[in-house]
C-alpha cells in the first residue's frame, strides 16, 4: 500500500514524501557526452532526530540501528547512482530507505538459553563411548 504522498515503511508507519529530500548530481563511471551533462545520481536525506512523523521510541531505536547511516545531526544520507536513470536510482534509493528503517523497526526475537535434554545428553555421551572403544581397538596389543 503506497499512498502517493506518503511511503509506507510498516503498517503503523507511514512517511509523507515531504519529509524526505532529494539531491541531484553527476554520477560517475560511463554514459559518454550524456553523463557530463545529466544529474543522475540521486542522494536522499532523511531528518530522524526532527521528524514529526516518528514515535521518540522509532527514533531512539532508528538512530541505534542505522548509526552508520545517520550523521551527527540526525540526519539520515543514502545514495545511488548505479543506473543511467534518475527516476530508477530515486526508486533504488527509495526502495533502500524502505527496506533500512523496516529492518530497524523489526523487533528481535529474544534468544531465551535452553539446556540439552536427558536423551541428546545420552546420546552424545554414548557416541563418545563408542568414538573411544574404536580408538582403543586402534592400539597396540602389549604382547605384540
Amino acid at each position: 500500500m503506497q499512498d502517493r504522498d506518503a511511503l509506507t515503511i510498516t503498517p503503523h508507519l507511514q512517511i509523507p514524501l515531504g519529509e524526505i529530500q532529494f539531491r541531484f548530481s553527476r554520477s560517475g563511471g560511463p554514459g559518454g557526452q550524456h553523463a557530463n551533462r545529466s544529474e543522475t545520481r540521486v542522494e536522499l536525506l532523511f531528518d530522524v532526530a526532527n521528524s514529526p512523523s516518528l514515535t521518540d521510541a522509532q527514533r531512539q531505536r532508528i538512530l541505534e540501528q542505522l548509526d552508520h547511516v545517520i550523521n551527527r545531526e540526525g540526519v539520515l544520507h543514502l545514495a545511488s547512482g548505479q543506473t543511467r536513470s534518475q527516476y530508477q536510482n530515486r526508486a533504488a534509493v527509495l526502495g533502500r530507505f524502505q527496506n533500512l528503517l523496516r529492518s530497524a523497526l523489526r523487533r528481535r526475537q529474544v534468544r531465551r538459553p535452553t539446556r540439552p535434554g536427558q536423551a541428546a545428553v545420552e546420546r552424545r555421551l554414548e557416541e563418545k563411548r563408542r568414538r573411544g572403544a574404536k580408538k582403543r581397538s586402534r592400539r597396540r596389543s602389549e604382547w605384540d
